[in-house]
């Protein structure tokens, strides 16, 4: 059976996240703010919660419409086939959020969505009291300038978490956002990557798992594998196909240094628990000394910036050292995240491509550069 879906995203990367799931085979795909729409069987559905880089979640999509007052959201809620996928014992907790909306009120919402279902399966089981004790199929909503979106989540946690990384350093960059850096600068088998400030090792790792084509959820679990709708048998297929796309033998490497010595160990444990360990050299080292040796490379960095007159000082500082160091050089890209609007000024020349990013709610730019005249 063919479902619907919708995959979330950080704004910035819906164009990746659309891109990434028409070569997984989904069909219908249509790409809007933060979000990408889909349609494909069962196996489409977990083979994008396996597969996928980019996205933040994938949810089945139950419908959207629109709703200024609560009886509206009540009623339009309520008409919504939700025992398609909710059985008489299953739990179904309602969470959402509410932007530029008349129904501003998240908890009166939540209420609100949580009473129509009821009453839906209520009319559906001929029962007046749901146990809740079952399956858990976690209604998402959201609600837009007076447009309701109703969801089921299918990823559970957040798809950002791979499983590789249980510490991390104080500002860990998202491991989608660090995978959409090392994408869009290009990554390929035979790749050099480096990153001189690599903290707990996300970009190094996210660009070896691109460079060696692993999935990043093959190693984790997801809401829907209880879901009665979806035989084990899809998940444990999806698997395999993700174990055997894995590419063995490569000539990729990646190269990280850190001021921080604490930052060398993090990177080499999550790099362990990622299995990309044999990609990855890293090693202590102040940002001064960063040399771009050899005849090709590909920097992609997230420096420290903040939001502390100090700490903006002191990013200045490094943008303007990493101008320096990294220099115009045939064969080389540098990649660099930022939130500071004048960063080009400050780091001595004019970016060759920018794309506009978020690193979580932070607007930020990627500046790449990458000619050499």
């Amino acid at each position: 059976m063919k479902y619907n879906y919708a995959a979330t995203c950080l704004f910035g990367l819906e164009g990746l996240v659309a891109d990434e799931l028409r070569k997984m085979g989904a069909e219908e795909v249509a790409a809007e703010n933060g979000r990408v729409f889909f349609s494909g069987g069962a196996d489409i559905l977990c083979r994008a919660n396996i597969c996928s880089r980019f996205a933040e979640r994938i949810m089945i999509y139950m419908g959207s419409f629109k709703a200024e007052t609560f009886d509206e959201l009540f009623d339009n809620v309520k008409s919504l086939p939700w025992e398609n996928f909710i059985g008489k014992d299953d739990a179904f907790p309602v969470k959402g959020w509410s932007i530029n909306s008349a129904l501003h009120s998240v908890p009166g919402c939540q209420s609100i969505i949580k009473k129509a279902v009821v009453e839906r399966l209520k009319s559906v089981y001929g029962i007046s009291w749901f146990k809740e004790s079952g399956t858990a199929y976690r209604i998402s909503f959201s609600i837009m300038k007076n447009t309701a979106s109703l969801y089921i989540d299918t990823s559970g946690e957040g798809l950002h978490k791979r499983g590789y990384r249980p510490r991390s350093n104080a500002a860990p960059i998202k491991e989608t956002l660090a995978a959409a850096m090392a994408y869009l600068t290009g990554i390929f088998d035979d790749s050099y990557v480096y990153d001189p400030f690599c903290g707990s090792g996300t970009i190094l790792i996210e660009s070896a798992m691109i460079a060696a084509n692993m999935s990043p959820g093959a190693k984790r679990r997801f809401a829907a594998e209880s879901f009665s709708q979806i035989d084990l048998s899809v998940w444990r297929a999806e698997r395999e196909r993700a174990r055997d796309s894995i590419k063995k033998d490569i000539n990729f490497m990646a190269f990280g240094s850190d001021i921080d010595k604490a930052a060398i160990s993090l990177t080499l444990s999550n790099a362990q628990s990622a299995g990309v360990r044999q990609l990855i050299k890293v090693h202590s080292a102040d940002i001064r000394e960063f040399k771009a040796l050899g005849e090709s490379g590909k920097v992609i960095t997230n420096p420290p910036y903040g939001e502390r007159l100090s700490d903006k000082k002191h990013a200045a500082q490094l943008y303007k050292i990493m101008g320096e160091r990294f220099i115009k050089q045939p064969g080389w890209r540098y990649s660099i995240i930022s939130p500071e609007e004048k960063f080009e000024s400050i780091f001595g020349r004019k970016a060759d491509k920018r794309r506009k990013l978020y690193n979580g709610m932070i607007q930020c730019q990627l500046y790449m550069y990458f000619k050499v005249k």
